[in-house]
This record gives C-alpha cells, structure tokens and sequence, in this order.
C-alpha cells in the first residue's frame, strides 16, 4: 500500500442549529454546522407526527375509482 495518501482523521466540534455542541472524529479539518441533531429531530424528541393520507387516498378513489372497476 501507498503510504501518506490517506486524509488526515482529527476531532472535530460539531454545532447543531438548536445548539447542542458535540466532538466526533472526521477528515474535516474545520468545525462543522448542522441542521439537525439527536436533541431536536422530532424522531428522536417523541415529538413526531404522523400524517393523515387517508383524505387523499379517498379522494383519489373518487377521481379515478371508475376506471378499476369491472363492467357487468
């Protein structure tokens, strides 16, 4: 194997938008700003909501419910 081809793999301070600050290890070599994180992503607060397609998949049924049905 080559040797010295690899990036270097350093700390780096991660910051979330809501706030939270964190460390992990990456190639990046400067601090890094992110959206989401483990503390404000509503899958992880218990905070998520679950949408209602019943309405639409109704509504499709009337638009379009002729066209599987069989004739007699």
């Amino acid at each position: 194997m080559k040797a010295d081809i690899h990036p270097t793999y350093e700390i780096t301070a991660v910051t979330c938008s809501c706030g939270n600050k964190f460390e992990t290890r990456s190639n990046l070599a400067k601090p890094l700003a992110i959206d989401v994180c483990n503390e404000c992503h509503p899958f992880y607060t218990g905070k998520q909501k679950t949408l209602d397609t019943g309405g639409r998949v109704q509504k499709f049924a009337d638009r379009f419910g002729m066209f599987g049905a069989k004739k007699a």
